[in-house]
């Protein structure tokens, strides 16, 4: 369990917010890591401008991209 609680839709910024519409698309569900990283939005800004980049970076396939992904989650033990 986390040390910090997450901001809630109702708590955050318009920024934040708009974070959580994208977060709820991309996964499903708003993850713990984006309600705490909502608490200072630079430092969300950055994590949007970081998976932006990421995304758009078309070095490798877009298949090979996605099962590196799931080998990093499985390999550190994230859930998602």
């Amino acid at each position: 369990m986390a040390r910090i609680q997450g901001l809630e839709a109702r708590q955050a910024g318009w920024f934040a917010r708009l974070a959580y519409v994208f977060t709820r698309r991309k996964l499903g569900r708003v993850v713990l890591p984006i309600k705490i990283m909502a608490h200072h939005p630079r430092l969300l800004w950055a994590l949007a401008e970081m998976e932006q980049g990421q995304q758009a970076a078309k070095s490798l396939d877009a298949a090979l991209k996605s099962l590196a992904e799931v080998k990093v989650a499985t390999l550190i033990g994230c859930p998602f």
